[in-house]
């Protein structure tokens, strides 16, 4: 079977098996399925909000693998359908779920469906849709929710590290605005999370996500996402540096460890470097290497940048106070960058660590580990940006669908052109299972916040926030990345405002 008959049936097949015979399940006469994604809740404290990306990304991958359906020829199309056939009779037993729907859908000729959504980079309270779907044609009925799991496996994701990172940022933000400068936190959140995500696509989804509210990532298939599905004029989507890991520490032996810092200066003489230094003693880098190469540090335009690895990040940058007396343990890694290189005082009055150093931490922060560090530093009289934080897969892949305990789910159904509204309403839940109802809109109060209509009137859903973005095949909204950060932008000042 060649390559294109291949990648259709993986189309095809891009569901749950349990769907696959709701087309018959459903009553007699069903022409429309109304549905639409929602976070329902959320497992993190505080956080009452989440941000909308990933949909345009989805939607034009459907769109792509779906078009090549529709242009199979008749011999095409019955090997493909022929493969599905099989797969379902060896799943099923028997293949009584059919494949007419599937060549009545090829004669359709596009992907008939209709989607209404936010803007990407929105903030959407929980509770309140991030866009609705529907069938365009009653002969796809069966359509808006077979591809339920596709459009919830693949935005939960970006959808949560978004949020998850614009957290970290509003955090970071405050504590600059109390004690350093502003400007440099877009470069103080930085991607380290590619090698514990589930994939390099789902690595790509998850940092774009966390570039909407940082500048750094070391995730290189992030920009490729960002440059195929969401192009414009972007700028510079993100920065990283030159960096060492251990094994290009270890691999010239202990002894030698000075040496290979005197080599990496010599092979950066400007710019940033950024150079591990927990793969022996940590304490020996900061209190021997660092002064012996204090002058060629200095003398660099740019900035040198110790990496610890390993131990209690809050500990290691800000000292241990149960260290000995005159331990470099108890003075930590940004108290003897201090020492050693001097420090500028900003117009806050607190202390920026010499532009020629920095120190940057990126085994297991997360938010509580980030508001502890730069709390330490307040109160030591620095600034909260003295220090770089690494978010790895502790931070975006330590996360499931249930972090915002995202749904999709159908509220309004059409019968024999009669509108029926729907309802999921277990008595057994606590109320978070509880959907929506009826067709649905989304207008915002005069503060500014959106809140959803149910049993929505066709007025309300024509004049409300979930814009069309998608009909029949093609996507009729395209926003470029640096209009998505600009949104997110808008919507925080706008939060802000409110929560203040």
């Amino acid at each position: 079977m060649n390559d294109a008959v291949n990648r259709v049936v993986d189309t095809l097949l891009a569901t749950d098996a349990y769907k696959l015979d709701h087309r018959r399940q459903y009553p007699d006469g069903t022409e429309v399925v109304f549905s639409n994604l929602t976070a329902r809740g959320t497992r993190i404290p505080g956080v009452d909000v989440t941000v909308f990306f990933g949909l345009q990304a989805l939607l034009t991958q459907i769109t792509e693998r779906w078009n090549e359906f529709f242009s199979l020829d008749a011999k095409a199309l019955d090997a493909v359908l022929a493969k599905y056939d099989s797969i379902v009779t060896g799943l099923l037993g028997s293949n009584d779920v059919g494949t007419e729907h599937f060549r009545t859908l090829h004669e359709i000729g596009h992907l008939p469906l209709r989607v209404k959504a936010f803007r990407e980079g929105a903030l959407v309270p929980l509770r309140v849709p991030y866009f609705t779907i529907e069938n365009t044609d009653p002969r796809a009925f069966w359509l808006t929710n077979y591809l339920e799991t596709e459009l919830s496996a693949e935005l939960w994701q970006p959808i949560t590290s978004a949020t998850i990172a614009w957290r970290n940022r509003t955090l970071l933000d405050e504590r600059a605005e109390a004690s350093g400068d502003p400007d440099a936190v877009d470069f103080q959140g930085h991607d380290f999370s590619c090698r514990g995500m589930a994939g390099m696509y789902a690595a790509a989804a998850s940092s774009a996500g966390h570039l909407l509210s940082f500048r750094g990532t070391d995730t290189l298939s992030a920009i490729r996402y960002v440059e195929r599905f969401y192009p414009g004029d972007n700028g510079i989507v993100a920065n990283s540096c030159p960096a060492t890991e251990h094994s290009v520490m270890c691999a010239g032996g202990r002894d030698t460890e000075f040496g290979t810092f005197e080599r990496l200066l010599d092979l950066y003489p400007s710019g940033i470097v950024s150079i591990v230094s927990d793969t022996y003693d940590l304490w020996q880098v900061c209190t021997d290497f660092l002064p012996r190469l204090k002058e060629k540090i200095a003398a660099r335009d740019g900035k040198v940048v110790i990496r610890p690895d390993s131990g209690d990040p809050e500990l290691i940058l800000c000292g241990d106070p149960n260290a000995p007396e005159g331990s470099p343990a108890r003075r930590g890694v940004v108290n003897l960058l201090a020492d050693e290189f001097g420090t500028v005082v900003n117009d806050k009055g607190f202390r920026d660590l010499a532009p020629q150093v920095g120190a940057i931490y990126g085994d297991s922060i997360n938010f509580e580990r980030a508001d502890a560090i730069t709390a330490n530093l307040i109160r030591q009289g620095f600034a909260s940006t003295a220090v770089v934080f690494g978010y790895g897969s502790f931070t975006y892949q330590y996360q499931t669908r249930d972090t915002f305990k995202m749904a999709m789910k159908a509220t309004w159904v059409q019968i024999n052109g009669e509108g029926r509204d729907i309802q999921k309403d277990p008595v057994t839940d606590d109320g978070t299972k509880k959907s929506a109802t009826g067709r649905l809109a989304v207008r915002r109060s005069p503060d500014g916040l959106p809140y959803l209509i149910e049993h929505a009137n066709a007025d309300e859903e024509a004049n409300q926030e979930l814009q069309l973005v998608y009909e029949n095949g093609n996507l009729l909204r395209q926003l470029s990345f640096a209009e998505v950060r600009d949104e997110l932008q808008r919507e925080t000042k706008l939060y802000r405002s409110r929560t203040s």
